[in-house]
């Protein structure tokens, strides 16, 4: 089933971790629990899970052609440890493992990055603040391991195995210290809707249900600031819109016949949902009142592999879907996408993308992040990231500050990439738009996996990764 299990992973933590020192003094854990007291005695949240993160069907690039063989940086060796302030750009590696992020807090499952903070959520409950990968902060929840995170502005949203969703507020006195803002839904609005029958929706057999709270883990959340909404998923079939000004519940629609994995709010007003169903659908919001409507459009997939992870591009109308046979799929073009093809780079479930500039990024079961560039409709696979000792949960991007700081020359093309695993621990990365001088004088980067929607995904991708990676394993090798 993809996303939905919890799966307890390996307990390694990479090829990092021996040079990274730890701080030796523990930020305080700041904990909030307000509505938790109330919410704890009237739950009807189940966080079930069901099984499955693994593909056990093997695709095309499980053989000798596999990117994860053939990448000129399928690699594990270090990095020195990245600091900003002083990267000297010309001195600094394209793409490869700067850092490693460790505290024997549980399963990494939720990420967030915005300048050089970035917050990590796992099954201890604790949200963890890293400051130029340093442990900076940290604040507990008090229940529901931490499954989403996204920063909105000067407010922090998390999303919970317990159903809920809290809001945070760094403290204007103490940059550390994040307070509790709000729950949602709000107490008050739980305790106004219970009065009235009508707003009970059956949610099983002989079991009911507000409809502005949901009823089993939240999975996922994406923000539409522009109009001022977050969107949540859940397990329990269902995506909602709350409206950020007064938390209030908008919206609340059946989406799919099995769990939501993921929800993004897009372009020209659509919001995509997948779903361990192994479907992914388009939605259209409207205004309807002083609320909203969205009306579903289009069902853009339809297959047995649960569908774990969507993210939009945030320079083209292109929509990628990973799912648990270890394919990406992609659509492009508004305001009716179409397939454009198939990304095929890992050996198992593809479990959560990031997208920034000109790249993709895929985290996979199979414990590699493989890295993608855009051209066009063209997608080329440029390098394949390893070090991972158990499955990669969740991605976050940022620009890399320090090619900003020194003349520019890599402004915008070079990232700094955080990856989450179920091994405990985040890894940071530095990752170019740039392939290595060598593979582009080689042509060894000709190929597009971008074939027409036309010919469906099988046929779409074609040769690809022959054309792609032609060059022998030991000449790519040798190249990086």
């Amino acid at each position: 089933m993809g996303e939905r299990k919890d799966s307890s992973g390996g307990s390694g933590h990479g090829a990092m971790h021996a040079n990274v020192p730890m701080p030796h003094s523990d930020p305080l854990i700041h904990q909030s629990s307000a509505d938790d007291d109330y919410y704890a005695r009237h739950s009807s949240s189940s966080a079930t899970a069901s099984s499955g993160y693994y593909s056990d069907h093997p695709t095309a690039a499980s053989g000798d052609s596999s990117p994860f063989v053939m990448s000129p940086w399928h690699q594990s060796a270090p990095y020195p440890p990245y600091d900003p302030a002083s990267a000297d750009a010309a001195a600094l590696p394209c793409t490869g493992l700067i850092g490693s992020l460790v505290r024997e807090e549980g399963h990494i499952y939720s990420l967030a990055a915005i300048g050089d903070l970035l917050y990590t959520g796992s099954d201890s409950k604790n949200i963890r603040v890293w400051k130029n990968q340093k442990d900076f902060a940290g604040f507990k929840s008090g229940s529901g391991l931490v499954k989403a995170i996204v920063i909105a502005a000067d407010r922090i949203f998390t999303g919970h195995q317990d159903g809920r969703i809290r809001a945070w507020r760094v403290s204007p006195k103490d940059a550390t210290v994040h307070k509790r803002i709000g729950t949602l839904p709000r107490l008050k609005d739980v305790l106004r809707s219970s009065l009235n029958p009508s707003n009970y929706v059956e949610i099983r057999r002989n079991r009911s249900a507000l409809w502005i709270r949901h009823s089993d883990a939240i999975s996922c959340l994406s923000l539409n600031e522009e109009q001022g909404l977050l969107y949540s998923g859940s397990w329990d079939k269902t995506f909602k819109a709350w409206r950020i000004s007064d938390s209030k519940c908008l919206e609340s629609v059946v989406a799919h016949d099995d769990a939501v994995n993921s929800v993004v709010a897009a372009f020209d007003g659509l919001v995509f949902t997948g779903s361990a169903d192994g479907t992914v659908k388009m939605w259209r919001r409207e205004k309807q009142g002083k609320g909203t409507k969205h009306t579903l459009v289009q069902t853009l997939l339809k297959q047995e592999f649960a569908v774990n992870s969507l993210v939009v591009s945030p320079t083209a109308p292109i929509v990628y879907c990973g799912s648990s046979d270890g394919l990406v799929n992609f659509w492009e073009g508004e305001p009716h996408p179409t397939h454009g093809g198939v990304l095929r780079g890992h050996k198992m479930a593809v479990l959560c993308l990031s997208a920034a500039g000109s790249l993709l990024l895929s985290g996979s079961a199979d414990k590699t992040i493989c890295v993608w560039r855009r051209d066009g409709a063209a997608h080329t696979c440029l390098s394949v990231l390893s070090g991972h000792s158990s499955p990669v949960k969740c991605l976050a991007m940022e620009t890399d500050a320090g090619s900003e700081e020194n003349g520019g020359s890599y402004a915008a093309a070079r990232w700094i990439v955080y990856s989450g695993s179920l091994d405990k621990s985040v890894k940071v990365w530095r990752v170019s738009e740039k392939a290595p001088l060598e593979l582009e004088q080689s042509g060894a980067y000709r190929g597009s996996n971008s074939g027409g929607s036309s010919d469906g995904p099988e046929q779409a991708y074609g040769g690809a990764v022959g054309q792609e990676f032609e060059m022998p394993v030991e000449q790519l090798r040798a190249a990086a």
